[in-house]
């Protein structure tokens, strides 16, 4: 028996992996994907550079669902949309799949394909029902955000040292100054010097911040990114002699075959990959897991070759992203008598499902420079993230805005990605706009590649019951397992406050003298019900009370003795920029509660 089987690799699943295994506890860890590692002397990485394009012929969707026959491609780290799709019920009531929500497969996981910003969230992100009780909102006019939103069950001073930690061991470089969050010790790696055009960022961040606060304005800050710019003690991972040359914007939205990004493959488990007391077992797919009496006794799953397999674990963590741990969850619970009047007792699993809102500005510079001698993103602000600015605008909660400095870096990723906001609109900007062939496709080069620049934001999400992940009735994975059926709408309060933060983006850009300026947010996209993107959180929310979360504060599923759920699904808010900072921290918090049960 292992004294901890862990369902998944990524930001929930590694950390405590890592810590358990340095304890000399004995960790299986199951990953659905494969494990491809780093290039060394002697072998080249298997990560190619179509993570987000394509890795083979163009497919069609063969589902019963409204976009039935649309083309798409697949990746060799997603999975392919007609064996597990995401369906989602868009304005029209109808059904569609989607790839949504499956940033990779891989050990690692999203790690191994995010743009590696990493920033913690506020004190407030921590405290929203206090810091909203009494208030008057805008757009929220029955009081749906003081009713729904929920303190996390410890405040931002108990996961500090966890960011810390993460900071160091996870290796991530950044400044701490200038950032509106109280501060212990700087783990930060230094950073690279930024793109030349991301002065223009910087300026128009700088000129925000004087306008929206005069007597104590934010300042810009370099975006903490989890990308080695030293040579990284805890990983053993080293980056040549002249740092700066590790540039590349490819380390944005792709896997870095050189290992200089920080996934979680690198970071923490390849350095313990050799030990005997650590299985990791990829290409494996677990299909359920039951219990007995309230604990949890095996886990099935099945080997790269199909055979199926059983395992027994003292205890078992569900770190699949928030979508698949819940649907493990409830097709276990469709399987198991036990299972199912344990995890079902208050109606709560699936409930409260939140991504990001989020969005921003674009617009163009005078001259050309080039961007491909980049990482992800070079200023953030807190200027639309702190206490005074929300109750003067009347929001709830904050957005972290910062720069995409890499985005349309290169010619073919600008038509890629043309009016595009997530992975299901790749290439349709080209099919909307049938005008853009000949001498047009050189105008449209000339006047954006090199020259546009985008600043984007991260925000909270308002807390609904129906906001939902359940099991389709009909539609079946490639296992014959049901596939989750994502409901999902936009609170009118949601809207209020990304249109005020976009248009905060904006004026940075107009404020640094850029022209051709133009916004929007999530909810405006073709498919702007689902946007799920790749920050898929709640449905498993920890709290203190049995009736109010589906987890305990250490992501203990109530009514079981030894089941932990730690990916993003345990938050019952979203917080103010992107999550997996926030997920690590939080699972290096629950390994170190595990270490004191095992």
């Amino acid at each position: 028996m292992y004294d901890a089987i862990i369902i998944g690799s990524g930001a929930g699943g590694a950390p405590i992996a890592h810590v358990l295994v340095k304890q000399n506890k004995v960790v299986l860890v199951i990953e659905k994907g494969p494990l491809i590692r780093a290039q060394s002397d002697t072998e080249l990485s298997q990560f190619k550079r179509d993570e987000l394009i394509s890795d083979g012929v163009e497919k069609v969707v063969n589902i019963n669902v409204s976009n039935r026959g649309q083309p798409f491609y697949n990746s060799h780290v997603e999975p392919d949309i007609n064996d597990e799709p995401h369906i989602y019920k868009d304005g029209n009531g109808q059904d569609v799949a989607t790839i949504e929500g499956y940033t990779a497969q891989c050990v690692g996981g999203g790690t191994n394909l995010y743009g590696g910003v990493s920033l913690r969230f506020t004190p407030t992100d921590f405290a929203l029902q206090s810091f909203n009780a009494g208030r008057s909102l805008k757009n929220d006019p029955n009081g749906d955000v003081e009713r729904e939103c929920r303190n996390w069950p410890y405040d931002y001073n108990t996961l500090l040292p966890f960011y810390e930690r993460t900071e160091e061991v996870i290796g991530i470089n950044g400044t701490s100054a200038n950032q509106l969050k109280p501060w212990n010790e700087d783990k930060y790696l230094r950073s690279l010097q930024p793109n030349p055009i991301s002065i223009y960022a910087f300026d128009g961040m700088t000129k925000l911040g004087n306008q929206l606060n005069s007597s104590n304005p934010a300042k810009p800050y370099r975006t903490p990114l989890a990308v080695i710019t030293e040579d990284h003690l805890p990983s053993g991972r080293k980056v040549p002699t002249d740092a700066e040359s590790i540039k590349t914007s490819y380390v944005n939205r792709y896997g870095d075959p050189l290992g200089f990004k920080s996934s979680t493959w690198v970071s923490l488990l390849s350095p313990i990959e050799k030990l005997p007391n650590l299985t990791i077992k990829p290409n494996c797919v677990v299909t359920h897991i039951s219990s007995q009496n309230g604990k949890v006794n095996k886990v099935f799953y099945l080997n790269p070759d199909g055979t199926p397999q059983e395992a027994e674990g003292k205890i078992v963590v569900v770190a699949c992203s928030a979508i698949e741990s819940v649907r493990l969850l409830k097709v276990s619970a469709l399987l198991n008598q036990d299972f199912d009047q344990r995890i079902n007792q208050n109606n709560l699993l699936g409930k409260y499902f939140l991504t990001h809102a989020f969005g921003g500005a674009s617009g163009l510079i005078p001259n050309r420079v080039d961007k491909s001698v980049a990482l992800d993103s070079d200023w953030a602000t807190d200027c639309c993230n702190n206490d005074k600015f929300l109750k003067d605008a009347g929001l709830w909660a904050g957005a972290t805005i910062y720069n995409n400095t890499s985005d349309s870096a290169l010619p073919l990723s600008l038509f890629r990605t043309k009016d595009a906001m997530d992975l299901d609109m790749l290439w349709k900007g080209l099919q909307y706009d049938m005008n853009l062939r000949g001498d047009k496709i050189t105008d449209f080069l000339d006047k954006n590649f090199g020259r546009r620049l985008s600043i984007s934001y991260m925000a909270n999400q308002v807390p609904q019951f129906n906001n939902r992940i359940d099991l389709h009735s009909s539609i079946k994975d490639k296992w014959n397992r049901p596939v989750a059926y994502i409901n999902k709408s936009w609170h009118s309060h949601d809207i209020a406050l990304m249109d005020t933060i976009a248009k905060n983006c904006g004026e940075v850009l107009r404020l640094a003298g850029m022209t051709e300026i133009g916004f929007g947010s999530s909810y405006g996209a073709v498919n702007g019900l689902i946007r799920i993107a790749n920050h898929v959180l709640g449905g498993a929310r920890f709290g203190t009370a049995e009736n109010d979360s589906v987890l305990d504060m250490n992501c203990r599923a109530w009514h079981f003795d030894n089941l932990y759920v730690t990916d993003g699904s345990f938050m019952p808010t979203s917080g103010s920029g992107n999550p997996t900072h926030t997920i690590e921290a939080n699972s290096f918090r629950v390994a170190d509660y595990l270490l004191t049960i095992l």
